[in-house]
């Protein structure tokens, strides 16, 4: 009983049934809009990748070639985005694990891009190819986590220009979960491409009917979009694949220090972006990232799950379905250990992302130190979290059979419902058990040794780890999968200067 696994709900997607918070009035979106409009208009962006300024140009923008610079006019920006589709299907390898993307449905990522990790003996160590495999398992056992977002902890042992290639066979092949692909140039996104079309057993037609591979692109805040993402975007959107475009704009440093200031700096470069995919290819999925939030300004550092952080993942919901498009936001906490703090951010930041309309939730599991680590007992911690997200949000039955007046009868007043068949013929599934609560009362703490949250947590990892197993693929799928990563491998994978 002790080993035995704690039950999970079933692998499934979470539907926004809730009012969202709205937490400015129409009038002040239309004004970040319009600001955002403005910037765009009157400062514009620089583009680094003379491909993108080419494209920007014929479509009607205004570029200055002596430094990169490119602005567009208002109306540009708003005949483009209306082409972005409201919600799209993401494929997986396993169609069980398709997710849809948009709309009211939510879809819950682990986290993404720690160059550091929290081994099983609790050091901290830079990334490495066995941290981000144990990463992989664990996403992999856990039914609250849907995707797999980018590479749960950096394997830096693997040499950058091959790491694509055998990070994204280890996602194909030890998950049955959605891929990411960084766009770090061109020939990245096209290697990426491919090994999804393998796995997926399709020709490349279908690839680009079925969006089966997503990326982020941060803008380089304030206002500047580089070379290789860029090119990942092209590529992406002449394949139909999504991008999730991200401005980076912390309060006080890459943005301005008010929140409206902020917010409509990150809106610019969104829909910047957002437009850019759609003149591209017109319909091509994005997904507009809000990842506003402010920084500690007596160290400069990052800081997260704070007031100013919720109130603006709510404000980017707005400002998603203001414009139509899907909504990233994210999990995120500054806590360097599994202490008070990690919980408090992570319920404050998850709060704001799914009241904010939510449907595509990044580094959802494990993201610690401001995502300076990735932390597998963090993971399954934040894996509850989500569960409870869900259960939250499931309807409320509310009928005869819910409001049993015979039984409140049969009890009559001073009784108690425990022994009532009502009860007894509904104990097992009437209420979520989450796995790190413990109930016991103070005298009885003592019988298990008065584990703790994080103490418990590490113990369930273990056992889930331990009981991991392979995905099911087709074994002449795998061996075609393996056999395109070691010809590209012995190319010389890519480039890694721009």
């Amino acid at each position: 009983m002790r080993n035995r696994l704690p039950e999970q709900l079933p692998f499934r997607q979470p539907y926004m049934r809730l009012n969202h918070t709205e937490v400015l009035s129409a009038d002040e979106i239309e004004t970040i809009h319009e600001a955002s409009l403005t910037i765009l208009e009157r400062i514009g962006m620089e583009f680094l990748c003379p491909e993108s300024r080419s494209i920007m140009r014929e479509a009607g923008a205004q570029v200055d070639e002596s430094n990169s610079r490119v602005r567009f006019p208002r109306e540009l920006i708003e005949r483009a985005i209306t082409t972005a589709p409201s919600e799209f299907t993401l494929h997986s390898w396993n169609p069980a694990r398709n997710i849809r993307v948009g709309g009211r449905w939510m879809a819950f990522g682990t986290v993404a891009s720690a160059p550091n990790y929290v081994d099983r003996n609790g050091v901290r160590r830079i990334g490495d190819r066995e941290g981000f495999r144990d990463l992989l398992k664990l996403a992999q056992m856990l039914d609250a986590i849907h995707y797999v977002p980018g590479y749960p902890v950096e394997p830096v042992d693997i040499h950058s220009s091959i790491r694509h290639l055998e990070a994204s066979y280890d996602i194909l092949t030890m998950t049955d979960k959605g891929l990411h692909c960084y766009s770090l140039g061109r020939q990245r996104n096209q290697d990426c491409i491919e090994m999804v079309r393998i796995a997926r057993g399709v020709d490349m037609a279908t690839i680009d009917r079925e969006p089966s591979v997503m990326t982020v692109v941060n803008t380089n805040s304030p206002l500047r979009l580089d070379i290789p993402m860029a090119q990942g975007m092209i590529e992406f959107a002449r394949h139909n694949q999504p991008v999730v475009v991200t401005p980076f704009t912390l309060a006080g440093a890459m943005a301005p220090i008010t929140l409206g200031g902020a917010l409509a700096q990150q809106n610019a470069e969104a829909l910047a972006g957002i437009a850019f995919m759609q003149i591209v290819n017109p319909g091509s999925p994005v997904m507009y990232g809000g990842f506003t939030s402010n920084v500690d300004m007596q160290s400069g550092a990052p800081a997260f799950g704070t007031p100013e952080y919720v109130r603006t993942a709510m404000i980017s919901g707005q400002l998603c379905r203001r414009y139509g498009v899907p909504y990233r936001s994210s999990n995120v906490c500054a806590a360097n250990t599994l202490d008070a703090q990690a919980a408090y951010e992570s319920v404050f930041s998850l709060w704001g992302a799914v009241m904010g309309g939510v449907n595509f939730l990044m580094h959802g599991a494990g993201w610690m130190e401001g995502g300076l680590h990735a932390s597998m007992d963090k993971m399954l911690m934040d894996a509850d979290l989500l569960q409870m997200v869900a259960k939250m949000l499931e309807p409320v039955q509310v009928d005869a059979d819910s409001i049993p007046i015979d039984t409140i009868e049969e009890v009559g007043p001073g009784g108690h419902f425990f022994g009532t068949a009502h009860t007894q013929s509904r104990f097992r599934d009437a209420f979520y058990r989450p796995f790190l609560s413990d109930w016991r009362n103070y005298e009885t703490w003592d019988e298990a040794g008065r584990p703790t949250a994080d103490q418990r947590s590490h113990g369930l990892v273990d056992r889930f780890l331990a009981a991991y197993e392979p995905p099911a693929m087709d074994p002449e799928v795998q061996a075609e999968l393996r056999a395109f990563v070691d010809r590209r491998i012995a190319e010389g994978g890519v480039a890694t200067d721009f």
